[in-house]
């Protein structure tokens, strides 16, 4: 009888470790730190980080962080110096995933280069100084794919307006092209022309995005800055 309690012990704790169950640290730092997130703030979960001692508290598409007693909070990036990546980022990327399929093609922007067949989607503000950045480092010289450029416009004010005029253009792609490369100006639009703009940001609020660029690759890994052309090249994959 013995042995078969802790049979059944050490199953429902391998259980639980597949699973992916909290530990009953991560639910008691859970119950502590819900009510002093304030009102409308919902704990989507609590996991011990592999760094520092920290416990990832994840709550509205953010992360914040914690220490065992949930006394103090973190908030801000944790950053590897040794390799300088953004581990904050990374993880609310890895959180991020989608299915790419589910993203409305028909609201951005579609550029084909080559024989397109390698397919990403970027969402950016052409008032973005990163985007012009990723677009310097990678994206002019990358071939053989198809981008879905969906216009977010948070970065300034005449965002929304510059990315009307770039829709409404008679060549879409070639405006923004134009514009986030050259900053050359498209025409100004019309009054009868309409655009997604609402439904981008709209799209953006519900996948969690706040910065530009935000890329989406066919697997529905997420991404942010950062990208050089190998780098780019190595997670699109073959031609």
């Amino acid at each position: 009888m013995q042995w078969n309690r802790i049979m059944l012990a050490a199953a429902g704790v391998l259980a639980m470790m597949q699973a992916g169950a909290a530990t009953p640290t991560e639910e008691k730092i859970k119950q502590i730190i819900a009510p002093r997130m304030g009102v409308n703030v919902k704990v989507d979960g609590v996991s011990k980080t592999p760094y520092g001692g920290l416990y990832e508290v994840r709550t509205n598409g953010d992360i914040f962080y914690t220490d065992e007693s949930a006394r103090y909070m973190f908030v801000g990036k944790v950053v590897d110096l040794t390799t300088y990546q953004d581990l904050t980022r990374a993880r609310v990327d890895e959180l991020s995933a989608i299915k790419f399929s589910d993203l409305p093609l028909e609201a951005a922007i579609k550029t084909v280069k080559g024989n397109g067949k390698r397919v990403m989607a970027i969402f950016e503000d052409p008032h973005c100084p990163y985007c012009r950045k990723l677009h310097e480092m990678a994206l002019r010289q990358i071939d053989d794919v198809t981008i879905y450029t969906f216009l977010l416009n948070i970065v300034t004010e005449q965002s929304a307006a510059t990315s009307r005029d770039i829709w409404c253009a008679g060549d879409r792609s070639a405006a923004w092209e134009g514009g986030i490369n050259s900053a050359k100006a498209a025409p100004k639009a019309g009054a009868a022309c309409t655009t997604p703009n609402e439904q981008v940001l709209a799209l953006g609020k519900k996948l969690h995005i706040v910065g530009t660029p935000t890329i989406y690759f066919a697997d529905g890994s997420r991404a942010g800055a950062g990208f050089d052309l190998r780098s780019l090249e190595a997670k699109l994959g073959p031609k």
